[in-house]
Order: structure tokens, then C-alpha cells, then sequence
């Protein structure tokens, strides 16, 4: 590393986007540096078990992630384990900033910073991460066949996933704060008419309980009297929101209004040469192929950009 280097790409992030980001941009031979700050393999490092991921029908979200890691640095991707403080684009070339001061130059930056699923911050949430408690139903609905589990929301994705859970479970408990949903009145409309959900209005998660073996149960608490009860449940999953990490993201870079980054079929910014992948930008869903996928796109992008931007500077 050195900041009179110019690189022909910078990845921000080694989770499954950033580290096939990296796979890629090395496999077009670009000048690469892959930057991360903390675990490698982002949230998917935390998950238990993935079982959706093509040619694994099992395996854990740290084995999966290690596999990430070792293939990226199979094709020698220089890695980073250093924080960003910032990316600041220029016209001849766009910026880095790096904690410790170092600033990195480079023809191409791809932001792959994930984004982190909102908590209750109830008692006992964090320590049965894994163990019962989820905040995604399409990744961890599997393991609660013919059980009972417990969803907490009341927007669209509560309901939708409510609904899928219904599907695989023996019963849904679905718990939310209001009176009244905010999801699409034809969700509500199938989640009045699920026979195997029972709604729970005003009435918020005080505390998650479990054994040695995880999640039993939840502790109640009513937004609209003292009341308090307790519901026996295998599992909880926390649908109150999801919010990606955009604080790196610079100024000039279009978000929506949930502060998603807005990209085009390659996964290029409103600013050209900048990227962003996987749970950062807008798309349709977020699951680790996806993810992986958009590494991919954004590193085939980024190597056309490189090439035509050589292209066009003149030789001195």
C-alpha cells in the first residue's frame, strides 16, 4: 500500500459482495485493494446456518465466508484490514481516506458496506442471535418446521414473511406495536385470513427468553394498559426495519428514500467510476447470492470503465 499508488479499483467491504467483487476485478487483471475493517464475510459471518446458497445444501455462515475469503486471496487480492473514514470522488481520480490518514487513489471505488437489520434492543435479543432469533425468514424459516415462532412488525416484510412462515410453521404469533399495520392493505388482507396466524395488536417485546437449548418464549408488554404476559415460542423473527450503511457514501451519489443507493444495471452510481453492491443499493431482495452477484457485475463494470478511461488519457 502506498498512497502514490493508483489503483485501478478500491472494494469497501469484505462481505460476499466485496470479496466477489475482488475475485473479479483480479480475474480482469486490474490493480485491486479490498479494504475492510472488521470480519470478514459481513452478517453472513454471524449466521448459523445458510442453506440456500447454490452448491452448499448446509453450511455455516463462517465456513461460507472463510470460502469467500480464501478464494478472493487465491487469486492474490491485496487486502486491507483498515477503516474508511470516507470516499471522495475527483475528476482525474476518486479517493479513499483511511483512518489512520492514509488516502489511496484509485480510477474506481466499489462500495460493498452491507447494511444491518434493525434491533428491538429487548433483553436477551443479542444473546439468542442465532439461537431463535432472526431477521431474515427466507434464511432461517427452515429450521422452524412445524414449530411455533413469533414475528415482530408491521410492515410490509412482517407480513409478507408472517405469510411464509405460515407456509412451514404450526403457528405464527404476529406482534405489533400499533393498532394497525402499515404493510399493503393486500398483505393485511391475507394475514387476517391466515388461519395459523394469531395478530397480537399493541403489544411490544419486553423480553426474549430461553434455555440452554434457545428461544422459548416471549415476555409482552401492552402499549395501552400495564399489562404483561408471556407466549411460548421457538423462534423470533425481527422484522422492524433494515438500514443500509450509507454513511460512506458521498455527496452527489443519488439514495431513495430510505436511503438505498440508486444504481443502473451494472451497479454504477449517479457518480461515474463509483459503485455499489449488495445490501447497499436498491434492488428487489437481499440474499448472499445476489450479493455475490452484484460483485461480479460491479467488477466487470468497473474493469470497462478502467479500460475506456485509459483509453482516453493521453500518453505522456
Amino acid at each position: 500500500m502506498s498512497e502514490n499508488t493508483l489503483y485501478d479499483v478500491i472494494i469497501v467491504g469484505g462481505g460476499p459482495a466485496g470479496l466477489a467483487a475482488g475475485m473479479y476485478a483480479k480475474r480482469a487483471a486490474l490493480k485491486a485493494v479490498l479494504i475492510e475493517k472488521g470480519v470478514f464475510g459481513g452478517q453472513v459471518a454471524i449466521t448459523k446456518s445458510v442453506e440456500n446458497y447454490p452448491g452448499f445444501p448446509e453450511i455455516g455462515g463462517f465456513d461460507l465466508c472463510e470460502k469467500f475469503l480464501e478464494h478472493a486471496k487465491a487469486y492474490d487480492l491485496e487486502i486491507l484490514e483498515k477503516e474508511v473514514v470516507a470516499t471522495e470522488p475527483g475528476i482525474d481520480y476518486h479517493s479513499v481516506r483511511l483512518a489512520d490518514g492514509t488516502v489511496l487513489r484509485t480510477n474506481a471505488i466499489i462500495m460493498a458496506v452491507g447494511g444491518t437489520a434493525k434491533k428491538l434492543e429487548a433483553a436477551g435479543e443479542d444473546e439468542n442471535f442465532g439461537k431463535g432469533v432472526s431477521y431474515c425468514a427466507t434464511c432461517d424459516g427452515f429450521f422452524f418446521r412445524g414449530k411455533t415462532v413469533a414475528v415482530v412488525g408491521g410492515g410490509d416484510t412482517a407480513l409478507e414473511d408472517a405469510l411464509y412462515l405460515a407456509k412451514i410453521t404450526e403457528k405464527v404469533y404476529l406482534i405489533h406495536r400499533r393498532d394497525e399495520f402499515r404493510g399493503s392493505r393486500i398483505l393485511q388482507q391475507r394475514v387476517f385470513a391466515e388461519p395459523k396466524i394469531e395478530i397480537l395488536f399493541n403489544a411490544v417485546v419486553g423480553k426474549i427468553k430461553s434455555d440452554e437449548g434457545g428461544v422459548t418464549g416471549v415476555s409482552l408488554v401492552s402499549t395501552t394498559s400495564e399489562e404483561t404476559w408471556d407466549i411460548d415460542t421457538d423462534g423470533v423473527f425481527i422484522f422492524v426495519g433494515f438500514s443500509p450503511n450509507n454513511q460512506l457514501v458521498p455527496a452527489g451519489v443519488k439514495l431513495n428514500s430510505s436511503g438505498y443507493v440508486i444504481t443502473d444495471e451494472k451497479c454504477e452510481t449517479s457518480i461515474d467510476g463509483i459503485y455499489a453492491v449488495g445490501d447497499l443499493r436498491q434492488k428487489f431482495a437481499n440474499q448472499i447470492v445476489l450479493a455475490a452477484a452484484d460483485g461480479c457485475t460491479a467488477a466487470l463494470a468497473a474493469a470497462h470503465y478502467v479500460e475506456m478511461k485509459k483509453e482516453d488519457t493521453p500518453a505522456s
